[in-house]
């Protein structure tokens, strides 16, 4: 994530992991379940590189119920809370705008909460998925969910005023004020988050982004690198309303704001 700040250069959520799991808990392993539910349906092997891990509570928890786990991230603050407050995966650095783990060396991908969607341009989304490519047995499946750029034609709803959250971590209440705003050329969905914290801190803005793929668009791309899609639906999802549950099967639309990929890597990589 690219960030910008105010009276600080640190990206307050990225390099203090406990704050980002108080401020997005997920005692249930909503993801996590979810993702196995995937990757159970369609026979899956045990081989599973969570990319874009952050802090390693869905691949423990993939690593818990059997799997041989991988997690992977770019940021050494997210990888070491890992090794230490969810051990069992193997942890290891790496960006998802290209990487090279080992050919053909997992049976499945992972890559959660619009990871994928931190590829701006399209030499990165190439990178991403090349790699995806390269490091899948034949059949294995890539499991992802993102934001849903088709949601934004038309629809406003999300941009037209500030999202204002509060929660308390270790005695301080933090409060965020997040903008969110549509970048038509670049298809780009830009955040501005400022935090504010009642410890005296200055506040601090921080600035990310999203590239808004659309469900016609993504199947192209992943043709294009010897993927076959075998689901691509708007949820019900981790992050949808209402949530994945047990039992759920896959929508049939990809109207609302989420998107829920399963693909699975059909002949030889295209790169070999």
């Amino acid at each position: 994530m690219t960030s910008a700040t105010t009276g600080s250069t640190r990206n307050l959520l990225t390099d203090s992991p406990e704050l980002y799991e108080a401020r997005f808990p997920d005692p249930g392993r909503l993801s996590a379940r979810w993702a196995e539910d995937c990757l159970r349906r369609h026979g899956a092997g045990p081989r599973v590189l969570d990319i874009g891990c952050g802090t390693g509570r869905d691949a423990a928890h993939l690593h818990g119920i059997g799997r041989t786990v991988t997690g992977a991230d770019i940021s050494p603050a997210m990888l070491d809370h890992a090794r230490t407050h969810h051990p069992g995966p193997a942890y290891v650095r790496a960006d998802l705008h290209g990487f090279d783990l080992g050919q053909a060396a997992f049976d499945a991908i992972s890559c959660l909460d619009s990871a994928m969607l931190y590829c701006h341009t399209n030499d990165q989304l190439d990178g991403f998925l090349s790699s995806c490519r390269h490091a899948l047995a034949p059949g294995g499946l890539l499991v992802t969910e993102m934001r849903n750029g088709a949601y934004f034609l038309g629809r406003t709803d999300l941009l037209d005023s500030p999202t204002v959250n509060e929660f308390t971590w270790q005695g301080a209440t933090y409060r965020s004020t997040t903008t969110l705003t549509v970048d038509r050329t670049a298809q780009l969905l830009r955040r501005s988050r400022v935090w504010i914290a009642d410890d005296g801190a200055e506040p601090v803005e921080q600035r990310s982004a999203w590239r808004l793929l659309f469900p016609q668009e993504l199947r192209h791309l992943l043709a294009a690198h010897g993927f076959e899609v075998l689901e691509l639906h708007d949820g019900p999802g981790p992050r949808t309303e209402p949530p994945w549950q047990e039992g759920l099967l896959p929508g049939r639309t990809t109207d609302a704001d989420r998107l829920h990929l399963v693909a699975r890597a059909t002949g030889p990589d295209p790169a070999s």
